[in-house]
């Protein structure tokens, strides 16, 4: 049987690839940065799909525990023109087959399942060396380390484990998202409720977009795109909440109300993602004892598709290693072999999505993806994830 698995970052995928390991009795440890599962809010919604994410989670044997969570209406998703008008209006039927939870619950499950001392957290990785052979030393910020045989980064876009294997680093991709919030809306802001709908909401112009999702107790989640530089946002004092939301929202002058309240009433402050990405044909040679999976592998512009693909990555790995305990090496190559080609095409479609959200023709080609006039990119990849 193989050694201990040491996973970097307890994400979905690597609590994914955790869990699936322990489902087949390979035994892990999780080190995390984070001081607690409570240390930071763990984003909003994530629709998981019947392609990836959902596999996944049967691997992990914990789908029924997953259809628990689901939020019944999210599906349905709205366009809507700049003055407001109503371009698109699609009701959750519930045959789209990416249903709708919060991103906390799902990794509340996973750390549930999981054997207490699994995730180490305040485990800060400072910095991976090679011992010489396929081990790896880890060194943590608290001057801790801990010897891996088999190391796996899923440690995200700026993971530490990454350099073991690729040169490759995240590149800005002219694009960035102003996170803002809207609590109890349907009481405190009905106006921009209404605008959103039960699920989705897409308001769009070449190289700019309000989008938005009413999450669980009248939440509304919004992500504010914008297609400047680094230097514009540098710019924005986003430690003055009202006059960083007064700027954003300049961008959207002569835009509904109802539209722009959900970047000027929001009752969080403003928090700047830039959106970066890693080569779309990203891949490595083959490096004894180490992999990588989820964002520290693939980081691709937001589709809706980065927590789906990083948890099918983790069952992947995990069930190629039960197959393989003893070559973990032909499991490894097994796992990168269809990692590279999935990794691809998701990436890929990411970009082209991005073109039918935020390119000259926005909101149209959106549109026509939606009615079944345009092919490219996938329907059910909607989302800031």
């Amino acid at each position: 049987m193989t050694t201990d698995v040491t996973i970097i970052g307890a994400g979905l995928g690597g609590l994914t690839l955790a869990r699936v390991l322990h489902v087949h009795g390979i035994p892990a440890t999780v080190y995390e940065a984070e001081t607690s599962p409570a240390a930071r809010t763990q984003g909003g919604m994530l629709d998981i799909h019947d392609h990836n994410g959902q596999p996944a989670l049967r691997a992990a044997g914990l789908l029924e525990e997953f259809r628990g969570l689901i939020l019944e209406g999210r599906q349905a998703t709205r366009v809507l023109d700049r003055d407001g008008t109503v371009l698109l209006d699609e009701p959750d039927d519930g045959t789209a087959g990416r249903p709708e939870v919060q991103r906390g619950e799902l990794r509340r499950i996973l750390l549930d399942s999981l054997p207490a001392g699994t995730v180490q957290w305040g485990r800060k990785v400072s910095g991976v060396r090679a011992l010489g052979d396929s081990r790896r030393e880890v060194t943590f910020a608290d001057g801790g380390t801990v010897v891996a045989s088999l190391l796996v980064g899923a440690d995200g876009a700026w993971s530490r484990v990454r350099p073991m294997v690729s040169d490759a680093a995240p590149e800005y991709i002219g694009r960035s998202f102003v996170e803002t919030c809207l609590f109890d809306a349907d009481t405190r802001h009905p106006a921009a409720a209404k605008a959103v709908g039960g699920g989705s909401l897409f308001a769009l112009a070449p190289g700019k977009g309000i989008q938005a999702h009413r999450e669980s107790g009248g939440t509304l989640h919004t992500y504010v795109a914008l297609s400047r530089s680094q230097d514009w946002f540098a710019r924005i004092d986003f430690s003055d909440s009202v006059a960083a939301g007064a700027r954003i929202a300049e961008e959207f002058d002569g835009w509904a109300p109802e539209l722009t309240a959900l970047i000027t009433d929001s009752d969080t402050a403003p928090v700047l993602r830039p959106l970066n990405a890693l080569p779309i044909e990203h891949q490595w040679d083959r490096v004894p004892g180490v992999t990588l999976l989820g964002d520290a592998a693939h980081l691709s512009a937001p589709n809706g598709e980065g927590a789906n693909l990083a948890m099918y990555d983790g069952a992947e790995l995990g069930k190629a290693i039960a197959a393989r305990p003893d070559d973990v090496e032909a499991a490894l190559t097994a796992y990168e072999q269809a990692l590279f080609p999935r990794s691809a095409e998701a990436a890929a479609d990411g970009v082209e999505l991005h073109e039918l959200l935020f390119g000259d023709n926005a909101p149209h080609g959106l549109i026509d993806m939606f009615t079944g006039h345009e092919e490219t990119g996938d329907r059910a990849g909607l989302g800031a994830e």
